[in-house]
């Protein structure tokens, strides 16, 4: 089985994935795990954690024969390989790294810049669905990105993300009060009341600005172009008709898997 372990800004997943179905292609999600991101969390405390809930899933420790990291937290990653190294007896591939290099064009000024969280949506997006793509990723920041009709990564767009927004607005001001990230109830943008109005300035803010950004990417793209959304709170913007094309919740998971088979046949 293979290992994918993703390393976000906010959380870090654990993913398992069945023996490869074809050379170079990921099996099936067998199961996931989350953990809040901590660089100072060691390889021993992973470990506790992670065998716990293996065993739980009945999955043993020797099933494990390839782990592959994708990190945007440098500090967190020389715990990982320990992890790999002393519990698992594996080397792990790093995302980006010699034979888990991403093997595509990054058509950007400074290519090294790109995140692995980046590259690997490009890399899975590409695999599952052909033409160009606008992939919209959820995370601690929403990130939308254009990956063109052969794989290569042609650039994007950083935005604050939406809990990052909302910590912001709660977080300097006075009187605001920590409210849940919802659809609102009515479809009218002219709030009531102080919680209506910071959803409806969130939630259709957000909406608003997807649509301009999407908009103005496709124009630029000037062909047809498939947009696809992942991260937790994609879901959340999918009832908003004509937003996305479809929604991938395990893109990152599946990219990072798909790279590590990848790594494997190099």
């Amino acid at each position: 089985m293979l290992l994918a372990i993703d390393v976000g800004n906010t959380n870090v997943v654990f993913a398992l994935f069945e023996a490869a179905v074809a050379p170079g292609k990921p099996g099936a999600l067998r199961a996931r795990w989350r953990i809040a991101t901590d660089p100072r969390r060691t390889a021993d405390e992973y470990a506790v954690w992670l065998m716990q809930l293996m065993a739980i899933e009945g999955i043993e420790r020797g099933a494990i024969d390839r782990i592959i990291v994708s990190t945007v937290v440098p500090r967190a990653l020389h715990n990982l390989e320990v992890l790999a190294n002393k519990y698992f007896s594996v080397r792990p591939y790093i995302a980006g790294v010699g034979k888990a290099a991403y093997g595509m064009d990054v058509d950007v000024d400074d290519p090294r810049s790109l995140g692995a969280d980046r590259a690997v949506n490009a890399i899975g997006a590409h695999a599952k669905y052909p033409g160009d793509l606008i992939i919209v990723d959820f995370g601690t920041a929403t990130t939308i990105d254009a990956v063109d009709f052969n794989g290569a990564y042609k650039g994007g767009i950083i935005a604050p993300g939406i809990n990052l927004s909302l910590d912001a607005l709660v977080g300097n001001t006075a009187k605001l009060p920590r409210i849940a990230i919802e659809r609102p109830r009515k479809t009218s943008v002219i709030g009531t009341n102080t919680e209506d109005q910071m959803l409806i300035g969130i939630y259709w803010g957000y909406v608003a600005m997807m649509e301009g950004l999407i908009a103005r990417m496709r124009a630029e793209i000037g062909r047809p172009a498939t947009v696809v959304a992942t991260g937790g709170l994609a879901a959340l913007f999918n009832r908003q008709k004509g937003l996305f094309d479809v929604v991938d919740p395990d893109l990152t998971l599946e990219g990072i898997a798909l790279l590590g088979e990848l790594a494997a046949t190099r």
